[in-house]
């Protein structure tokens, strides 16, 4: 064994005290001026400086310490002593102690900025991850009323308190929230932590077990990683119920994301808690699916679902309404469309879109409703403006729906892993069928065994895979998109960022247009965006859009806000129940302008609930009038859309053919 050196020993020494930190640290350069000041005294001591040895090594103490000492010295030799402590002070008392302080403090405020500090709020809403639902969901929850804010807190707030856990936070992030419009000023009241979900000590850092709601968004599909969201998310939920159930406490309500359905049990599994789930995969593919049936509903689905200063769904405590009926609720709340009733059956809720006018609402139920605002909600008093009742009768139970097959044809551009979800929701239409066409340079083999996989190997929806790219030239032309009854343009989560993967969906909604743009009855076009920044990209461009991230935040913040929506979305989304449906004016024998509350009259006689009209100008520019003025004439033009909630007459539980 080799002998060790002492100064080796000495420098390891050092090294081990300074990474301790800064007071170890300053503790060796406070040993250090003493060894120089000790020295100092005793080169000076003979020299004749002070009475005993103490004094002189005060002397060079000062000397260290204090330049100003300098010229006070007499004789060579006190002055050379002197001049070398003078210099010895500026390197080791200022130059290295200031550099260790400042080195900490940097260091303090560098973890303070990434917020490693607990959370002291009760309460409070926590968001668990930064992603592309990320500041969409912040803003839909800083814009929520205070009615929805006591719904969640359980009591009256001023401000909802926001607490945002991810990994590395720092500056960045609180610069993206000042800039975000709808949050702006407010992101001071926004707290930032860092740390993994997985982590005990993080989710203590954000105090998830004192908050109202902790809401997990999902991160999207990652080609290639072995660990997907969804066993993020999964394992979120497992460190939360395993601190929960640690420290002996309630557990607090959740909602998450997850993409694929499938892992739904399992989510329910891994937390024993109040839990919402939200299907990202299967949500998007049922807005496509319906959208595909109805061409035109992506613009009441942005409104009702994305735009922040557009009608979206409410939900009334039965209580205001006790015993009355949903005719005379709609009476009383003249700036808001009254869709349904939800009432509660054993323990669980049952949702009753376009019901009968003389539904009576008990107070224990809930009135579901449509309007600009939640104030737009309340009964007005007597002394206020009432609407005329409208009678609405309930469906013909004798009059079954037509059990004719409808044909589709399909053209699908692009890839990613939601695209089996949106194969399987449009297999389940009984009453349609869908002929798809699959474009993309994804091998057919890999698609069709996602495909299968998902399905479990019962595909009803036919699949025809075409490997090639359509962004090259000649190729469409091969395709021949004319022959289509609808074209939808995926964004593909196999390049490197969203804004990738949309630049190419938009350039080849670009390439589509131009190709077809002397077809008299062009194909409907459905465009999938990835990124909410990429919309200011598309202009005046005839296609329809769905902005996934912006439509899955809304609905987490919404079922955070108010559980009972959910079940009013998953009546909408899926087939069978209730839909929203177009209807030409012709239908209800309209032939010119015509008040809102006409109409509601027209629709209410067959059974349906008017919500609007979605205009279409001669330029081919689409503008949707949702939850209008009821005594201002509608200026409805014979090529114009009355947006309709109708039911469908199939049942929703009836076995699939």
């Amino acid at each position: 064994m080799l002998p060790l050196r002492f100064i080796d020993r000495a420098k390891f020494f050092v090294e081990r005290q300074f990474v301790k930190g800064a007071l170890f640290q300053l503790l060796v350069v406070g040993a250090i001026i003493g060894l120089i000041s000790l020295a100092g005294g005793l080169l000076a001591f003979p020299a004749g400086q002070g009475e005993d040895v103490g004094d002189a090594i005060w002397w060079a103490f000062l000397r260290l310490t204090d330049p100003g000492y300098l010229g006070d010295d007499e004789g060579s030799w006190l002055r050379a002593v002197s001049t070398l402590l003078t210099i010895s002070g500026y390197v080791v008392f200022m130059g290295t102690l200031v550099a260790i302080l400042t080195r900490s403090l940097i260091a303090r405020m560098t973890e303070l900025e990434r917020g490693m500090t607990p959370v002291a709020y009760r309460n409070h809403v926590v968001i668990l991850g930064w992603n592309s639902r990320t500041l969409p969901l912040i803003r839909e929850l800083l814009s929520a009323s205070g009615s929805m804010r006591k719904h969640l807190l359980g009591r009256d707030s001023s401000r909802l308190k926001l607490v945002v856990l991810a990994e590395q936070m720092s500056a960045a992030q609180a610069q993206e929230l000042r800039n975000e419009p709808g949050i702006g000023r407010k992101a001071k009241h926004i707290v930032l932590r860092s740390g993994s979900p997985l982590q005990p000590d993080a989710l203590h850092r954000a105090a998830c077990l004192n908050a109202a709601a902790v809401i997990i968004p999902s991160e999207a599909h990652e080609l290639g990683s072995l660990v997907s969201s969804d066993v993020e998310t999964v394992k979120a939920l497992m460190s939360l119920d395993a601190q929960a159930r640690a420290q002996g406490v309630s557990r607090p309500f959740v909602v998450a994301e997850i993409q694929d359905l499938r892992k739904l049990p399992i989510a329910r599994r891994a937390y024993d808690g109040p839990l919402q789930v939200v299907a990202g995969d299967v949500t998007i593919a049922s807005l496509m699916a319906q959208n595909l049936i109805h061409p035109g509903l992506s613009e009441i689905y942005n409104e009702l679902l994305a735009d922040q200063s557009g009608n979206e769904f409410y939900v009334r405590s039965g209580e205001h309404f006790g015993g009355e009926t949903l005719s005379s609720v709609a009476m009383a709340c003249p700036r808001a469309v009254v869709c349904g009733v939800l009432t509660r059956r054993q323990g669980q809720w049952q949702v009753h879109l376009n019901a009968p006018s003389n539904t009576p609402v008990r107070a224990e139920d809930k009135v579901i409703m449509i309007a600009q605002e939640l104030e737009d909600t309340q009964p007005l008093k007597a002394s206020g403006h009432r609407l005329n009742p409208v009678e609405r009768r309930g469906p013909d139970p004798k009059q079954a729906p037509s059990s004719r097959q409808h044909r589709r044809r399909v053209l699908i551009l692009g890839w990613n892993e939601r695209l089996p979800a949106l194969v399987h929701e449009l297999g389940s239409y009984r009453h349609y069928r869908f002929d798809l066409d699959i474009v993309s340079i994804v091998p057919p083999e890999e698609r069709d065994k996602a495909i299968i996989r998902y399905h479990n190997g019962k595909v009803r929806a036919h699949c025809h895979h075409i490997q090639t790219d359509f962004m090259l030239e000649g190729e469409l032309h091969d395709i021949d998109p004319a022959q289509y009854d609808s074209i939808v343009l995926i964004s593909s989560d196999r390049l490197g960022s969203g804004e990738e993967a949309d630049a190419r969906a938009i350039v080849g909604q670009s390439i589509i247009e131009e190709h077809l743009q002397d077809v008299d009855n062009p194909p409907h076009l459905l465009l999938e965006l990835s990124d909410p920044d990429n919309a200011i990209l598309l202009g005046q461009q005839r296609g329809e859009t769905i902005i996934s991230p912006l439509i899955l935040s809304h609905l987490l913040a919404q079922v955070a806000l108010r559980p009972e929506l959910r079940l009013v979305f998953d009546e909408l989304f899926t087939e069978g129940g209730a839909e929203i449906v177009f209807r030409a004016p012709e239908h209800y024998g309209i032939k010119g302008p015509v008040p809102f509350w006409k109409l509601e009259t027209l629709a209410g006689e067959r059974g349906e609930t008017a919500l609007g009209v979605l205009h279409h100008s001669s330029q081919g520019v689409r503008q949707l009038h949702l939850n209008p003025n009821r005594e201002a004439a509608l200026a409805i033009q014979p090529h114009d859309q009355l947006v309709i909630l109708a039911d469908t007459g199939i049942y929703k539980g009836a076995e699939k053919q």
